[in-house]
């Protein structure tokens, strides 16, 4: 995403962002997807944590300690502004993509951030120990619980927000970006319309695999994919886009899985997919946007 915004007019770039994860904490409306996709094209995410604004503090949370209230979702004062404008927004009758517009422009990011729906969609995590909350399983019991399913609730209610499909259907190229394809782009595809958007576009298609060597480059996709009986590799990861990507990069480590990823009908590009800096990010959406052009 940030490496694409360095090579193409950011202007010409849409984002289209799981909402599944959202949650009501404390009062106020959190969409931390949004947050941090924003955050991080604005210049200002806290990259060490992966959430949240640089530099921020956290003395809103500190009293909050003080009065005993539940303080395990991490939210920084600067940060919980974004969160107390969303909600009085929404709490006005404006949508949440109307917010997230505001939010936006106001940050100065020249690039579409659109949600995937303006709809209440909640990813549920069914586990030993019950059905959980995202931000529950997530964050609060840094999740370390088994999954034994993954749900979308209301999904097959809601309706892609506007301009989802239009940007679906008018894009040259489309980019499923490393992010965990169950809990992240998972979510984006279950919302009617868009998987099939996706499929009929006349855009070429390409992912980037999440996984390398066997591992996560994040976040818990190897033991929950492991959990699932999922092949952790990003073979595995390609058999969850059969149908719909056209390429997939993946990283050098794993070219022994070019073959299994090519009898699924995808071309493969392996390079290396690290982004531990701005100059690795350039060159893999470099690569990627390249490899994209020779697809059919």
């Amino acid at each position: 995403m940030e490496g694409l915004a360095n090579i193409f007019p950011p202007e010409k770039i849409t984002v289209i962002v799981n909402t599944g994860d959202d949650l009501q904490y404390l009062g106020c409306h959190v969409s931390p997807d949004l947050d941090i996709v924003t955050y991080a094209l604005a210049g200002i995410a806290d990259r060490e944590k992966g959430w949240g604004i640089e530099g921020d503090t956290h003395n809103c949370l500190d009293q909050l300690e003080h009065y005993a209230a539940e303080t395990w979702f991490r939210i920084g004062d600067r940060d919980f502004a974004t969160h107390l404008l969303r909600t009085a927004f929404l709490q006005q009758g404006f949508s949440l993509s109307e917010v997230t517009e505001k939010i936006r422009t106001s940050l100065k990011v020249r690039v579409k951030v659109l949600p995937m729906t303006d709809h209440i969609v909640a990813t549920r995590i069914k586990t030993p120990s019950g059905v959980m909350e995202f931000q529950e399983y997530f964050v609060k019991r840094k999740f370390q619980d088994p999954v034994e399913d993954v749900t979308y609730e209301g999904a097959s209610l809601a309706t892609p927000a506007p301009g989802v499909i239009p940007a679906i259907e008018n894009a040259d190229v489309i980019v499923l970006c490393p992010s965990n394809p169950i809990l992240s782009i998972g979510p984006i595809l279950a919302i009617p319309g868009v998987r099939d958007g996706i499929s009929k576009t006349r855009a070429k298609i390409v992912g980037v695999s999440p996984i390398v060597g066997g591992k996560a480059i994040k976040g818990p996709l190897d033991r929950i994919m492991e959990n699932l009986g999922l092949e952790v590799s990003p073979f595995g990861v390609a058999q969850l886009y059969k149908g719909l990507m056209k390429g997939y990069v993946i990283d050098q480590l794993d070219r022994s899985a070019v073959p299994k990823i090519t009898s699924l009908g995808m071309k493969v590009l392996a390079t290396n997919t690290m982004m531990d800096s701005v100059e690795a990010k350039i060159k893999l959406a470099q690569e990627t946007i390249k490899f994209a052009e020779t697809l059919t």
